[in-house]
């Protein structure tokens, strides 16, 4: 199967040889729309983001609830407060980006304000990947219920 762009390079094109029962020896032509791939993906990432956001607020609640008993009760307040708070100030630049794409962008002067706020947008996602890998290590629920003794 061969892949061909399309002159407005927003979709492609794979050739398939079609050689089924109905058409032996036909190519037929399938469109692959990119904007539509584009689309799906920000989707599932914003769902994703979603979820994280709400096992973050989950596991919040959980340490709240469980108290200073938690041996690491002020570290994982803290470890999650700073997550759902990046992810806050992540949702706002990625609102701040969306609107400065669709207003301004074709400017010149706003590219590099734009630029700027997609390396912040990205050190942000880094940062609250990081977080969440210590808020992992540090997990708030036990994995394994106390064996009796």
């Amino acid at each position: 199967m061969e892949l061909n762009r399309v002159a407005n390079g927003n979709s492609v094109t794979p050739m398939d040889d079609g050689a089924g029962e109905d058409n032996p020896g036909r190519r037929v032509h399938r469109t692959i729309d990119a904007n539509r791939y584009a689309s799906k993906k920000t989707l599932a990432q914003g769902m994703l983001d979603i979820a994280l956001l709400t096992a973050n607020a989950s596991q919040l609640k959980y340490i709240l609830q469980v108290g200073h008993q938690h041996e690491f009760y002020t570290l994982m307040v803290t470890l999650i407060s700073i997550s759902i708070i990046l992810q806050v100030v992540m949702g706002c630049l990625a609102l701040s980006l969306n609107m400065l794409r669709d207003c301004r962008l074709h400017q010149q002067e706003y590219k590099s304000s734009a630029l700027c706020l997609n390396y912040l947008s990205l050190s942000g996602a880094f940062l609250v990947s990081a977080v969440n890998l210590l808020i992992a290590v540090f997990n708030p629920r036990p994995t394994h219920p106390a064996a009796p003794v």
